[in-house]
Order: C-alpha cells, then structure tokens, then sequence
C-alpha cells in the first residue's frame, strides 16, 4: 500500500501553475489530500478579482489528477457557469445535468470501462461552479428569481445523496439513482462591490470607527495617516448573505478563500513564467515566423506596473498591457524587425502612450 499523499506535495504541483495565492492552494491541497484519502472534504468558496486565478486554479487541478499513476483517483473534474445552473433549475434538473457531464467526461478518459464504473468515478468527481456571485438571492434590492433556484438546486444537489438520473442510450438508457455524496464542490466568484460594501460597513456604517488610521512614513520624512483596508480581516458572512448568498446555501461550504490581487512582483512572475502568458504565447507565434522575442528586465516592469493598476483584471491586464507592445510588430515581423525583436523599456514606454 502506498503512503498517502499529503498537501505539500499537491501544493507544489498546483503552485507551479498557479502564483501569487498561497492561501488558496493551500486549502485546495488539503481538500484533495482528504478526498484521495476516501475522507469527507469540505466544500470550498472562493472570492477574488477577475484574473487572480480561481479558473487557473481548477485547471491545475485537472491536470495533476490526470497525471496520476493510480487511475482508480482520476476523477473527472467539470467547470460549470452559475448562469447556467440557474437556466437548468427551472427544468428542475440541474443535478441529474451535472452527474450526467460528470460521467460524459469520465467516458473521454476511459470509454472501455463498463457503465457502473465510469458512474463510480463519476460520482466522485469534483464540480467547478464558476462565477458563483451571479446567482445572488437578490440584485439592487429586487429578488433575483433565478439566483434563488439556483442556489436551492445547487444545494438541494450538495445534500442529496441519492439523484435520479436517466442515463443516456450509449450507457442504456435505463433510470438509476446515484449517490452524490462523495462530490467535492468549489465556487468561486469575483462578487464585485462586496469590497466597497464591507469597506463601508467598517468607515460609514454599523461599524464605523472599527477601522483605525495608521501612520505612514514617507521619505521626506513626513508622517501621514492612511486607513489600511484588508477584505481578508474584516469579512464575515454577514456580508455575504447580505450579498445575497443565503445562509442555508453558505453552510455547506467548509471553507471561505480570499484570493489576493495579483502585486507587481507576482504580475512580473507571471509574466516571464506562466506558460499561458502573453510572452508565451508571443514567443510561439514569431518563432514560427523565423523571429526571436528577447525583452529587457526593465520593458517587463514596466509593462507589470501598467498591468497593476487595473486590479480588477488581475493577470489578464498583463495581456492587455503586452497586447499593446506587440500590435504594430505582429502583422508583418520579418518586415519590421528581421529575425530578432528586441523590446526595451523605451518601446514599452512608447506604445502605452498610443
């Protein structure tokens, strides 16, 4: 038998792919190391900006679990948009809807196995529920009529250990009941305002004066105040129910994670080393045009501070920000610069005033 795998191992996978929230991967680790353990593991929310990394996260998690030797642990993993559970709830079958994606995406990885072990594996999977804030009990003070079902399927699915499921022609057809308990659910969303709202709740509101000012010292030796605001030490799930997340469905939830916005450093890391980074990407395409891309320490820093000031788009501004660099070169690069780009600071300087 072999020794159990244990979270530092999985969080060295996962922190290769991901950058910048330890905190997350961390929590995602010990989930995974529960469940391969054939423990009870926790549901897990998440709340961080667009591009801090939730999708990410997932996706390496898919890879990890299919890289494994023992295939008997590679569960299929399925990334679902809330909207979509929320259109599935007035059919009144989104629970039968994700078992049965569970088990289409157990059958690409192993479509020689009969059909009660692909539903094993299937009903062992793990079920990604993307932008988990659009399904908000209710939006600018009116009931949101979808959020509600949605989160009262979703739930309904979470606590049910036994969903009918009508399988399709090429397992047979037939009705069967399937036991959901061993699903490992994460939710994740960027739940805009909910910052300004807490923010609010600590300055303005109920909790006015919780907030205390802290002195800064600058280099000209002058002192200032500042309040220094952290969504991380001043959330509680207050905020979130009244968000719109209700508190029968935030229950079933083991684990709240925040994600960090991406600093300028991590943006840096990401940058040079994400292998989905708009560098990456940009090498590919003039490498296969006979150029090679070679960029200074100081065009990368400048291209992550730029990409920094949009917090909201986390990692995703890096290709925004590179976007613009490149746009002139990309159409014709043997044209333009032979067959070796070179970008420094002063290109990077000069496209961003464009």
């Amino acid at each position: 038998m072999t020794d159990p795998v244990r979270p530092p191992e999985i969080a060295e996978a996962l922190g290769r792919r991901v950058m910048g929230q330890p905190e997350a991967v961390k929590e995602l680790s010990i989930a995974l190391a529960k469940k391969l353990q054939g423990l009870s593991a926790g549901n897990v929310l998440m709340v961080g900006s667009s591009g801090t990394g939730k999708t990410t996260l997932m996706r390496a998690i898919e890879v990890w679990l299919a890289a494994r030797e023992d295939p008997r642990q590679d569960w299929p993993l399925i990334r679902v948009h809330a909207n979509v559970l929320a259109e599935e709830s007035s059919r009144d079958r989104p629970g039968e809807s994700i078992l049965l994606r569970l088990l289409e995406r157990t059958r690409e990885r192993y479509d020689e196995l009969p059909t009660p072990q692909l539903l094993e594996r299937a009903a062992n999977g793990l079920v990604f529920v993307d932008e988990v804030d659009k399904i908000r009990s209710h939006v600018g003070g009116e009931p949101n009529t979808r959020g509600i079902r949605a989160q009262e399927a979703l739930l309904t699915l979470i606590e049910n250990e036994a969903v009918p499921v009508r399988l399709p022609d090429w397992a047979g057809g037939e009705a069967v009941t399937v036991d959901a308990s061993r699903l490992l659910f994460v939710a994740a969303g960027a739940f805009e305002g909910l910052y300004e709202a807490v923010y609010d709740r600590v300055t303005i509101g109920a909790d006015r004066g919780s907030l205390r000012a802290m002195s800064v010292f600058e280099n000209a030796g002058t002192v200032r105040q500042e309040l220094q605001f952290s969504l991380r030490d001043w959330l509680r799930y207050e905020d979130l129910f009244d968000y719109g997340l209700t508190p029968q469905f935030l229950a079933r939830f083991d684990s709240l994670v925040l994600l960090d916005d991406l600093s300028e450093d991590v943006l840096v890391e990401i940058f040079l080393d994400d292998p989905e980074s708009g560098l990456q990407q940009a090498r590919e395409y003039f490498s296969s045009l006979g150029v090679e891309i070679a960029i200074s320490p100081a065009a990368v820093r400048r291209i992550a501070q730029e990409a920094v000031r949009q917090p909201r788009l986390g990692a995703r501004a890096l290709k925004e920000v590179f976007r613009r660099v490149m746009r002139e070169v990309e159409f014709d690069p043997k044209a333009n610069v032979g067959s070796v780009l070179m970008v420094d600071l002063p290109e990077v300087e000069e496209a961003l005033k464009r």
